[in-house]
């Protein structure tokens, strides 16, 4: 029986599950396995530098995998904790309530489910456009940043000190002022952690397959490097007592089924939650979809990120109900889960299953578990989201880029996560409105021999003295309507004999009504002066709207489908329009 195709768009997992066989079941489970072993030593330490304990991080990578699986398009991305998000947990949360109290894992649960909620109304009103105001230097910057920033924030558990702070400045104050207190033991066992990580994964594969290993056994257990970290250290620590001589160490881990847990409903903490909640949303949200958009091309499948929204929006409030906190895809464990082979979400679905069993049964294990161990893996694995060469390369391009991704940058590690990645969602607002308020207007003549217009400027073109033809590269609406009439005022604001002003629209996909009045006003002040306007190569749908407006009847010149028989009729010249005349809407 066929589904009805609303079903299948509302529930992907209709979609893929039909056609799963044994061998996609394989090839799932494989990556499955690979994925479980590199999650359970980065949901630990995720949930460390969440300031929650370890085994929310595990919680926080069951129930959510299986809700993606069910309601999200991508077949390769993982959910489950990140260090951006988890370091906007600790920023959001650490203002309402002190770390390690009841208080504070409520107000994460709570977080957890606001996300979700916001995710889901997005995406039931199909809103993801919406993040498409956040540009990508700033997306750049801001996790540039936030890597560094989270870096920072670990040193103080491979220094074994205290050490508090949500801003670059604090953090370094804080740790100048305990560098004292360095515990040389928790030193040693973090130093040469984070050192370990770095060989692994640049020279443990080449290592094994120099050995004889084949390639994918290889890669497996280079991938399961940071478990060979957490259970030699573990064994270290227990071996020698090193808790009794000040090496922190993760303590008792609740093992069981991840708990039923409620959100709180106060108003006072959604209040103080929202703005927090809306942005974890949307940088989870924009990370999540550039991850699943980047593999799924790969393989050319396709990626709906309206209905990302509501498979990420039910995650989060999966994470929420089961003693979890914020979650989204993640970019080092989707690649890995790609790389593994996985084919459909139910890799994602048994790699829950390998979590759970790992919450029922190796809890234990971890009493013993440095924090030093859990605070080298996030450095090891966060400082490859560091990419200062954004800096140079938006530089050679674009200053006004430039500084949109130093201003984030300097804002996050001055300031912290939410005043930073703030001023960027304005920064790309603002940057937008600026780049189309002052849309390119090029005047442009007629190239000899040819139908083509070209930029006066830029090439040797035919004019005449009674035609200014000026191409507008931009949609036009509320933002650049007045520049469009100043700059249409000051072209005219000379000697010449000018008749005829023709717009010459090929690029405009758009005109909003402060737009329209703007071009009536144009069009009211050039008659004053016996001047006429005429419009060439407006859209379909632009021509549509304007139909049903007033323009076009006081309009006091003409409309023209080519802008050559504009040309050819304005300076009566005898040949009309052959051929579809072009313009070139980048020079």
């Amino acid at each position: 029986m066929e589904l009805p195709p609303y079903l299948r768009r509302n529930l992907p997992i209709l979609d893929w599950a039909t056609g799963y066989n044994r061998n996609t079941l394989t090839n799932d489970m494989l990556a499955a396995v690979i994925v479980t072993i590199m999650l359970i030593p980065q949901s630990l330490a995720y949930a460390l530098l969440a300031g929650l304990p370890a085994e929310m991080g595990l919680y926080a990578s069951i129930l959510p995998l299986v809700a993606y699986a069910i309601f999200g398009t991508s077949r390769a991305l993982a959910v489950g904790p990140v260090a951006v998000v988890s370091l906007m947990t600790a920023a959001a949360v650490g203002n309402l309530a002190l770390q390690g109290t009841a208080e504070y894992a409520q107000a994460a649960i709570t977080l957890a489910f606001m996300s979700g909620a916001i995710l889901l109304v997005m995406g039931i009103f199909r809103l993801g456009f919406l993040a498409n105001f956040l540009s990508h230097p700033v997306i750049a910057g801001f996790i540039t940043a936030s890597g560094i920033l989270i870096a920072t924030s670990q040193l103080k558990h491979i220094a074994g000190i205290e050490a508090h702070g949500h801003n670059m400045v604090e953090l370094l104050y804080s740790l100048a002022t305990h560098l004292s207190e360095l515990n040389p033991i928790t030193a040693a066992i973090g130093i040469s952690t984070v050192a370990f990580l770095f060989w692994v994964r640049k020279g443990m594969k080449p290592l094994l397959l120099s050995l004889g290993l084949p390639p994918r056994l290889a890669d497996t257990v280079t991938k399961a490097g940071p478990v060979f970290a957490v259970a030699a250290t573990t064994l270290v620590t227990w071996g020698f007592d090193l808790g009794a001589r000040g090496v922190a160490i993760v303590g008792d881990v609740p093992k069981g089924l991840p708990p039923f847990s409620l959100p709180s409903f106060s108003i006072d903490l959604w209040g103080a939650l929202f703005m927090s909640a809306l942005l974890i949303s949307i940088i989870g949200f924009v990370e999540s979809v550039s991850v699943a958009q980047t593999l799924a091309i790969k393989k050319r499948q396709r990626i709906v990120p309206d209905q990302e929204l509501i498979g990420l929006g039910t995650s989060n409030i999966a994470a929420a109900i089961s003693g979890g906190y914020p979650v989204t895809g993640g970019f080092a464990r989707s690649v890995v889960n790609y790389d593994a082979g996985a084919e459909t979400p139910a890799a994602g679905a048994f790699t829950a299953v390998g979590i759970l069993l790992a919450a029922l049964f190796l809890t234990p294990l971890l009493f013993f578990l440095p924090k030093a161990t859990l605070a080298a893996t996030i450095i090891v694995a966060v400082l490859s989201l560091v990419d200062l060469s954004i800096l140079r390369s938006t530089w050679d391009y674009s200053r006004v880029d430039f500084a949109a991704v130093a201003t984030t940058i300097a804002l996050t590690l001055l300031m912290g996560v939410e005043i930073g990645v703030s001023a960027g969602v304005i920064l790309s607002i603002l940057l937008f409105l600026y780049k189309t308020s002052r849309p390119h207007v090029a005047e442009v003549g007629l190239v000899p021999g040819t139908q083509h217009f070209r930029n006066i400027l830029r090439h040797q073109v035919e004019t005449h003295p009674e035609v200014v033809t000026l191409r507008i590269d931009e949609s036009l609406y509320f933002a650049n309507a007045r520049f469009l009439e100043d700059y249409i005022y000051d072209r005219i604001a000379c000697e010449e004999p000018i008749a005829h002003v023709v717009l010459l629209c090929s690029a405009v996909n758009e005109i909003d009504m402060s737009a329209l009045e703007s071009l009536e006003q144009i069009n009211h002040r050039l008659a004053d002066l016996n001047i006429k306007l005429h419009l060439s190569e407006v859209k379909g749908p632009v021509m549509d709207k304007l139909q049903r407006s007033h323009l076009l009847d006081a309009l006091s010149g003409e409309v023209f489908l080519c802008h050559y028989d504009a040309i050819c009729a304005l300076t009566n010249q005898p040949e009309g329009c052959e051929g579809e005349s072009t313009s070139d809407a980048a020079e």
